[in-house]
Formats: structure tokens, sequence, C-alpha cells
């Protein structure tokens, strides 16, 4: 606890410094619900839209802005006050800027918790080195140093609520664990993302039993079981909810705005990146060849801005289209949770767990309706658990997607003085990660091959490498060529598609590590195949010595 506790005060120190920095437009959005919270009864505040900024957060969400309002008064009031748009003095920045560096605390305990079921090996120096890397890893991610201390948020308080709920279902403490993930729900509703997971996993593993495969282990169903769960879940709710009851349909269109658009002013690096370009090269072709005029093609998709839009060539998809693809894919994941709810220990099990919620979330930031790009840190931060307590390939993939997830954040940052403090933040971390996963997953240092990254292979290093030029040409070449001002896009463009590559690859790596040799049921047969053959090998021995004898 003592080491978490320094590490804790080490990042607070280093995130001080950020105080001054660049703040996004999420820093008059968390103002302005501040003041609402403060002012308003909560029977207004889905309804309060003085600012364009109006609440879309949960309940839970919204009462943790009202506590911090009742702090806020005695900084300045003036904060408070709704009608005060893009208010912003030196004690207003100063008290929101420490308001995401104090609820970090909540990351603090989270990721004590985590460190705390790690117990992969009987070795203490590794189970020391398993608790310093996850510790760090976590504690300093990049992606929550960037996004909460510069551009603006709370994720760090948001993961600690998903590190203690993963914690104590990696205890088998399932009860406590839907517990906090129902809580989690009602503070940011984006975690429905690895809802699936989480629902399927708690039901298979706790309601049902394990020992059963298939459709047999419905005729172990226990309901006293489902119903200690389910009486959890929907008390978090009711809380959650009571008090808005006769709002809650204003409540579920400020949750759930579908009219904002397939992708965000900055695309996502994901599936819908492709799609767009793809969409785009196509109709400069059709334009080329005189199938279409150039006033049929749209620009709304590289204008920046946060708007429905028709795409020129390719099906234009809807928000139900989005979700029935989102779950087809997802579908096969929690099959194998079904069919497999536990490997041959908890151990075991809990990897599972994770590669799946990793791997739902993932599915969700690739193919969901209008997904943010900071939604990549739902995926690297649990991902981050499984690398340290999990097999290479498990490293393998954080190192990657971590490396090119937090890389797909820099245009969110854009003014010249964070060039280089986000430059240093993303060096200093991946190179962090290198190291602590070089020395807990290869058993030779230097089995990797010349100018190849640690346990990566020749192509994803180069795609690594990549990306220094993609940011060459991003944020020094462009500017100066004589077409930067009539095609602004094209740097947003190029880290978007070129990311969503990278993204891409570490999904289909990801998946298919749950549905093969690193899955439950796959283990579980490597382990009977390595003890039928270890059997074989006695028996052999045993027979030759025999023979010898005779």
């Amino acid at each position: 606890m003592e080491c978490i506790l320094f590490l804790g005060m080490l990042a607070s120190s280093l995130k001080l410094l950020f105080l001054p920095m660049y703040r996004s437009t999420d820093f008059e959005v968390h103002r302005n619900w501040l003041a609402l919270t403060h002012n308003l009864s909560h029977h207004r505040w889905y309804y309060e839209n003085t600012s364009e900024w109006t609440l879309d957060y949960p309940p839970f969400f919204a009462w943790f802005e009202y506590v911090l309002a009742q702090i806020a008064w005695y900084f300045d009031p003036g904060m408070l006050v709704v009608e005060s748009l893009n208010y912003a003095t030196e004690k207003t920045i100063l008290f929101q800027r420490l308001s995401v560096i104090l609820s970090d605390a909540v990351l603090l305990l989270g990721t004590y918790r985590c460190c705390c079921v790690l117990k992969s090996s009987e070795n203490q120096n590794r189970k020391d080195m398993e608790y310093s890397a996850l510790a760090i890893l976590t504690l300093f991610n990049a992606g929550l140093i960037l996004v909460d201390h510069i551009h603006f948020q709370y994720n760090g308080f948001l993961t600690g609520i998903f590190f203690i709920s993963l914690a104590y279902i990696l205890k088998g403490r399932v009860l406590w664990g839907s517990f906090w993930f129902a809580v989690l729900l009602n503070f940011k509703h984006i975690y429905l993302y690895v809802a699936p997971a989480y629902g399927i996993f708690l039901f298979r593993t706790y309601c049902l039993s394990s020992k059963s495969r298939g459709l047999r282990a419905v005729f172990s169903f226990s309901l006293w079981r489902f119903s200690q769960l389910a009486t959890i879940v929907i008390g978090v709710f009711a809380l959650s909810l009571a008090p808005f009851k006769d709002h809650l349909g204003q409540l579920l269109t400020r949750l759930f705005p579908f009219k904002r658009g397939l992708t965000h002013a900055y695309w996502a690096p994901n599936f819908w990146a492709l799609y767009n370009f793809a969409d785009k090269v196509l109709a400069m072709l059709a334009v080329k060849l005189k199938f279409l005029s150039p006033g049929q093609i749209s620009a709304s998709f590289s204008k920046g801005l946060v708007e429905e839009a028709e795409h020129a060539i390719l099906p234009t998809p809807s928000p139900l289209a989005t979700m029935i693809i989102t779950v087809i894919f997802i579908l096969p994941c929690l099959v194998d949770i079904w069919v497999w709810p536990k490997a041959i220990s908890l151990e075991h099990s809990g990897n599972q767990f994770l590669r799946s919620v990793s791997f739902v979330s993932l599915t969700s930031f690739m193919f969901g309706w209008h997904v943010h790009e900071k939604a990549i840190l739902m995926t690297i931060l649990p991902l981050t658990i499984l690398a340290v307590r999990g097999s290479r390939k498990d490293a393998e993939i954080f190192l990657f997607l971590q490396a090119v997830g937090h890389y797909s954040l820099f245009p969110l940052f854009f003014k010249p003085f964070e060039f280089v403090t986000r430059l240093c933040v993303i060096v200093v971390y991946t190179t962090l990660a290198f190291g602590f996963m070089k020395k807990l997953k290869q058993s030779n240092l230097l089995d990797y091959k010349g100018w190849n990254l640690p346990l990566l292979g020749c192509l994803e290093t180069m795609y690594i490498y990549g990306l220094l030029l993609c940011e060459f040409y991003c944020s020094v070449l462009h500017r100066h060529l004589p077409f930067a001002k009539r095609f602004e896009f094209i740097p947003l463009m190029i880290t978007s598609v070129y990311c969503a590559a990278g993204v891409s690859w570490s999904w289909i790596k990801l998946g298919h590590g749950i549905l093969s040799d690193d899955s439950g049921h796959s283990h579980v047969d490597q382990v009977a195949a390595k003890t039928k053959k270890n059997d074989s090998k006695k028996g052999l021995r045993k027979l030759t010595t025999k023979l010898k004898t005779t």
C-alpha cells in the first residue's frame, strides 16, 4: 500500500504541472453542470438548456457535480451562475483542475485492489515486478493524463470504479463486483459497451453450475443466486432513477441523442473512419469517371462538424444498423463465455473475463454509433491488467494498441504549446510499457530481432515507426504545402485512417486470442493433452526400463 500511495503522490505532483495548460470545451461543460445542479431543483436538471452543453450524463454523475458545486462556492461563486457562459477565472480553473486530481483517489484505490489480485507467480520478485508494472502503467497512463488533466474530464475517477468492480470479480466476489459495475453505469452510461460481457459472465459463473456445459447448464440454474444479482442491480438503478421517475423520457433523450451523426467531429480511429475514407475515395473516382458531378458530393464528413450527413457512394448506416453489426461481432465472444465459463482455475477464468471485457469494449468502439476517440481508453485500461497477469500474446496486443490508441488522441491537443508535452507523455509511457513487458514476458531479454520492438513482429514495429512519419506530416509538413488551407481536414483524416488500421489489427488479434489457444476451453484442452503426453512418456520410460532389466 505504501508503494501505491507514493506513486499516487508522485502522479498528483506531475498533474499539478498541467494546471495552466490548454482546456477543451469539456471544461465549460462541467462548469455549466456545476452551475445548474447548484441552482436548480433536480427535477429541472435534464431540461435546462441555457448553455449548448446540456447535462447528458446519468444521475449519479449529476449528484457528483452537485457535491462538487457545494465546495466550488468557496472558491468562486461566479462559476455557479448558469448564465455565466465560458466563465474561466483563475480560481475557477484552479478548482476544476484540483477536483479532477483529487477524484483520482478513486483510481488509486481501484489500482490498489487490482494489484492485490496479482498472484500468478510464486516468485516474490516477479510478484513485486507485476505489482509495480500495473501500478505505474495505470496511475501514469498517458491517455488519462492527456484527456483528464489537459483536455479536461473525469475518466480517472470512473476508471477507479471500473477497476474496483473488476478486482472484486477477479477475486471471485461476484456480488460486490456487480454492485460497483451497476454504480459505474449510473455515473457514465458509455460503460454499457462492456455490459454484455459482464452480464453473460456473471450469470454463467454465478447463477449456473460451471461443471455443466452447453444447454445442460440451464438445468443447474440457481434462482436464489439470480435473485441476489437482480436485487443488487435493480436496487442501484432504482436508487439512481427514483428522484427522476417523472422525467425518465427526458433523461433517456439526453443520454442517447441519436441525431449527432455516425462519426464525431474528429473521426474516431475505428471501422467507420475507414468506411468514410473509402466513400471519399469512391466519390472522387466517380467524379473523375463522370458518374457524379462535384456538386453531388457532400463534404460533411470532412468538415470537422458534429452533424448528420449522407455518404456519397456507400450506404449510410443508421444507429440500429451499427448496433446490429456490433452485436453480431460480439456474439462469438459471448458464446465462448457461456460454453466455457471457467478454465482450470480462478486465475485463468479471470484472464478469460478480462479478454472478453476488452474485446467487447473494443468491438463497441469499432462499430458503435458516434463513438468518441477518447473511448479507446476503455479498452486500453483493462487490457493493462490482462497484459501484466496474462500471456505474452496479451502483452503484445496491449503494447501495440496502447501506442496506436494514445497517439490517436493527439489531434485533441492542437496548440503548439501542447506539442512537446503530448509527445513527451506518450514517448515516456510507451518506453515504460515496453520495458516492463519485456522483463515480464520474455525469458530471454534479447529474443527479438534487430530493430524490432520487444514482443512485436516486423510489420507491427514498422507500423509503430510509421506513427512518427504520420506525426511529422500532420504537425510540421502539411502547413507548408500550397493546398493546406483548402484541405484543412487532411491531417485529421490521415491520423484517423492510419490509426484505424492499427486498432482494427488489434481487434482482430484480440478476437483471435479469445477463440484460439488463449481462451479458457483451449487452455483446458492443452492441459489435458499435455497431461496425456506426459503419462505416455512415463509409460514409455517404464517399458524401456523393464526391457533393459530383462
